[in-house]
């Protein structure tokens, strides 16, 4: 597990490789899906992928925080940010992946 991220270009590979369409069916269905997934986000919506995990939008009010540098106490504004909460399903799988060596 080098560290590799994967990008889009990776998952339309996959789908072109698994699924057997073409590959710019690929990546419009990748497209489609990831397109579709960050709209429901946008709006509040919560996205829930069985057997993988859920991304929810969460309201952060205002808070006061401090510059590390000079220890000011600056306002942070109120905000949404994205949360990804994995399945037990994936986070099994992950733990499985370990070899003895790994742990």
């Amino acid at each position: 597990m080098g560290g590799k991220t994967v990008t889009r270009a990776d998952l339309c590979e996959a789908v072109y490789q698994k699924v057997g369409l073409s590959r710019s069916e690929s990546a419009e269905l990748v497209e489609r899906v990831l397109s579709e997934i960050a709209d429901c986000l946008v709006t509040g919506e919560a996205v829930k992928l069985s057997s993988f995990g859920s991304f929810v939008v969460r309201s952060k009010g205002e808070r006061i925080g401090r510059n590390p540098k000079t220890g000011e106490e600056v306002p942070i504004s109120p905000r949404r940010v994205m949360v990804f909460k994995p399945s037990n399903v994936l986070k099994q799988r992950i733990n499985d992946s370990l070899s003895p060596e790994d742990a």
